[in-house]
């Protein structure tokens, strides 16, 4: 435990991250990916969650799949599928408080859209704690663990990666990370596409079950 954190930059993915996953939030979007996929080829449900689970495993978001296979612009994707009711989301005054104590600089960095990362730290109440978003449309639609946008984020925020950290739900996205040289952070889950493999444990650092939890122990205030 310390009480100076050497970190000058701090770079969190946003679903199941910066909210706890228990608030199912990411369901929704899960759901609607699944109706676009079915209006849109015209396809039933059941046969339309299939190939979103086959595009997911094989691009790294489903949304890299439609634009692979079936020439989809993004667009419409993204403004339907994070089309959700955020409010399950718990307001956050902890964490935006932790937020406040560490030094430096904060991003976002996620697979998903600016608009529905605004929604969601707006609903947390932190939004004014982070410097800038880096979103999948920043990303050139490339998503993580794609090692190229992580180069870009780094340029366009002007970070050091050997004073950074990356704090991710998915343990597998913190490989580029930890190449660059980032500290890299992995928040617990029960799913089992975001759980560290055998060949995933060297690119974790640190493990915690919750962002907070981990603020709180870097600097030196206890459990959160």
């Amino acid at each position: 435990m310390t009480t100076s954190p050497a970190f000058d930059f701090w770079i969190f993915d946003l679903d199941n991250t910066l909210y706890p996953a228990s608030c199912r939030l990411f369901q929704q979007v899960d759901r609607r990916i699944s109706q676009f996929i079915a209006d849109t080829l015209a396809l039933p449900v059941d046969e339309a969650r299939r190939l979103q689970k086959h595009y997911f495993r094989t691009y790294g978001t489903t949304l890299r799949g439609l634009m692979e296979e079936h020439g989809m612009e993004p667009g419409p994707f993204l403004a339907f599928v994070h089309d959700i009711d955020v409010s399950v989301v718990p307001p956050d005054p902890q964490l935006g408080a932790l937020l406040d104590a560490a030094p430096g600089r904060k991003f976002v960095y996620t697979n998903g859209s600016a608009r529905h990362a605004d929604n969601v730290l707006r609903r947390l109440g932190i939004s004014a704690r982070f410097d800038g978003v880096f979103d999948i449309v920043d990303a050139g639609f490339a998503p993580k663990p794609d090692p190229a946008p992580y180069a870009v984020m780094a340029q366009r925020f002007g970070v050091d990666p050997t004073r950074a950290c990356m704090v991710e739900d998915i343990a597998r996205n913190l490989g580029p990370a930890k190449d660059m040289g980032m500290t890299t952070v992995w928040i617990r889950t029960d799913a089992d596409f975001a759980k560290p493999g055998a060949h995933d444990l060297s690119m974790v650092d640190h493990v915690a079950d919750s962002v907070g939890e981990w603020l709180a122990d870097m600097l030196g205030q206890g459990a959160a």
